[in-house]
């Protein structure tokens, strides 16, 4: 007797062909999106909007602006406690972003050094 695999499985090479087919499909998909994202800026602020940063998707700086009112040469410590702050921000914001997207794409299959 011989067991039948469900429509699909199996298959010989042509099912092989699609799937390598699929799977080259989704890498250029990814490979769009990522760059889509790389041209996208993301802003974060701390400390009620007193400091804001904006970083680029390929999560390099591009600014920091600062409100006149929190530069205290009396206490640079939280000035920079409030910088560190919103760059973490930032980061997170660009790093969701791109998992988000790649997860649309590849369906939350986990894809080592895909991405």
């Amino acid at each position: 007797m011989k067991a039948r695999l469900p429509q699909g499985f199996g298959g010989g090479p042509g099912n092989m062909q699609s799937m390598l087919r699929q799977a080259q499909k989704m890498q250029e998909q990814m490979e769009q999106t990522k760059a889509v994202l790389e041209e996208q800026e993301y802003t974060a602020t701390a400390g009620g909007g007193v400091v804001e940063v904006v970083m680029s998707g390929k999560k390099e700086l591009k600014s920091i602006k600062l409100a006149p009112e929190i530069v205290d040469p009396e206490d640079l410590e939280m000035l920079e406690d409030l910088i560190a702050a919103a760059v973490n921000e930032v980061i997170r914001k660009v790093e969701d972003t791109s998992n988000e997207a790649m997860e649309k794409i590849t369906g939350k299959l986990p894809l080592p050094g895909m991405f």
